[in-house]
C-alpha cells in the first residue's frame, strides 16, 4: 500500500514549484497538466513535466500524472507524450472527471500500448480516478471495477459541488443553510464503499483556503474519521497536517501491533481463537481491525515504543 496522507497538487506549468516539490514531505506529488494549467500553457506543461520527472528526484514520493479530461483535445497527447518520455519514472496516472468505467479502460488501454511500444513491464502504471460530478457518483462501482491498475478514487469537490448545483462557492465547507449533519457525507461515504469494495484506496479533495489551517483540519479529520486515506493539500503549509491527522497515533498504533503480536501468539501457539490482552478480550475481527491501522501505520513510517 503506498501512503498517500497528503498528495500534493504542483502546476505543470510551473518549473519553480516541479523543483521545489520534490524537497517537500508530502507522500505523493501529482504534476498538474489539468486545471492549474491554462489553455495556452498546455503543451508546454507536458514538456516541463517531462523535464521533471526524467531529472527530478522524487526518492520516496508517489509519483503521478494529471493529465486533463476526456472531453478536452488534449488528453491523448498527455498520456502518449508523458509516458512514452518518462514512464519509467511515473507510479500512476490521474484521470479527472471520471463519468464511467469506459473512460477507465480507454486510459487502461493506452497505458498498456505504450508500456509494449517502449519496454516498460505491461501494468506497472497504476491510474488514480477522480470522481467529479453526479454521473461520476452514480457510476462509482463500475469505475472502481473498470481496470486492475485502479489504485485510488480521488474525490474532486469543486466540480461536484456545481455538478449538483449546491449554494455555495466555499469549497469544502458545509453551505448556508445546512445546518444538520454534512453535507458531503454521502459522498464520502459512497466513494469509500466503491473503494474498499475493490482494494482502492480514497484520498480528499482540496480545501482551497489555504491559509486556513484549521479549517483544513477541520475537514481533514472528517474524512480521515470516516476511513479515508489522505487528502490533496494545495500548498506546502498543509502537508504536516495531513501527515499527521491521516496517520495513527503512536499509541493507537503500538496497541495494533501488540494485539497482532498477541493474536499470532495465541492461534499458533496456544491454537485459540481469542485470548485476552490485558483487560480487552482479541479474536479474529480484532485482528482484522489492528491490521488496518499497522498497515497504515507502517506506510507512514511509525515504529514500535512499547512492547
Amino acid at each position: 500500500m503506498r501512503s498517500r496522507r497528503s498528495c500534493l497538487a504542483v502546476p505543470g506549468s510551473n518549473p519553480r514549484f516541479l523543483e521545489k516539490a520534490q524537497g517537500l514531505p508530502a507522500d505523493e506529488v501529482f504534476l498538474d497538466l489539468e486545471d492549474s494549467v491554462a489553455p495556452q500553457a498546455k503543451e508546454e506543461a507536458r514538456k516541463n513535466v517531462v523535464a521533471a520527472l526524467r531529472t527530478g528526484d522524487w526518492t520516496g514520493k508517489t509519483v503521478v500524472v494529471r493529465v486533463n479530461d476526456l472531453s478536452t483535445m488534449w488528453t491523448y497527447r498527455d498520456v502518449i507524450e508523458v509516458v512514452e518520455a518518462a514512464g519509467d519514472a511515473l507510479d500512476c496516472v490521474m484521470l479527472p472527471k471520471v463519468r464511467d468505467a469506459g473512460q477507465v479502460a480507454w486510459l487502461d488501454t493506452l497505458l498498456t500500448q505504450i508500456e509494449k511500444a517502449t519496454g516498460l513491464p505491461a501494468g506497472r502504471i497504476g491510474i488514480e480516478a477522480q470522481i467529479e460530478d453526479a454521473r461520476g457518483l452514480v457510476a462509482v462501482d463500475a469505475i472502481a471495477a473498470a481496470s486492475p491498475r485502479l489504485e485510488t478514487l480521488v474525490f474532486g469537490p469543486a466540480d461536484f459541488m456545481a455538478s449538483v448545483n449546491m449554494k455555495t462557492l466555499v469549497v469544502g465547507q458545509q453551505p448556508p443553510g445546512y445546518t444538520e449533519g454534512d453535507a458531503y457525507h454521502y459522498v464520502l461515504m459512497r466513494i469509500l464503499m466503491a473503494a474498499r469494495s475493490h482494494d482502492l484506496q480514497a484520498i480528499d479533495g482540496p480545501y482551497l483556503q489555504i491559509k486556513d489551517l484549521d479549517g483544513f483540519a477541520k475537514v481533514a479529520r472528517r474524512s480521515a474519521a470516516l476511513g479515508f486515506d489522505g487528502k490533496w493539500v494545495l500548498h506546502p503549509t498543509q502537508i504536516e497536517t495531513a501527515n499527521e491527522i491521516y496517520s495513527p497515533s503512536q499509541d493507537d498504533y503500538d496497541h495494533a501491533e501488540a494485539i497482532l503480536e498477541a493474536y499470532d501468539h495465541a492461534t499458533t501457539v496456544e491454537r485459540r481463537g481469542a485470548v485476552m490482552l490485558g483487560n480487552e478480550m482479541i479474536d479474529e475481527a480484532s485482528r482484522k481491525m489492528a491490521e488496518v491501522i499497522a498497515t497504515k501505520g507502517r506506510a507512514a513510517g511509525l515504529t514500535r515504543t512499547t512492547t
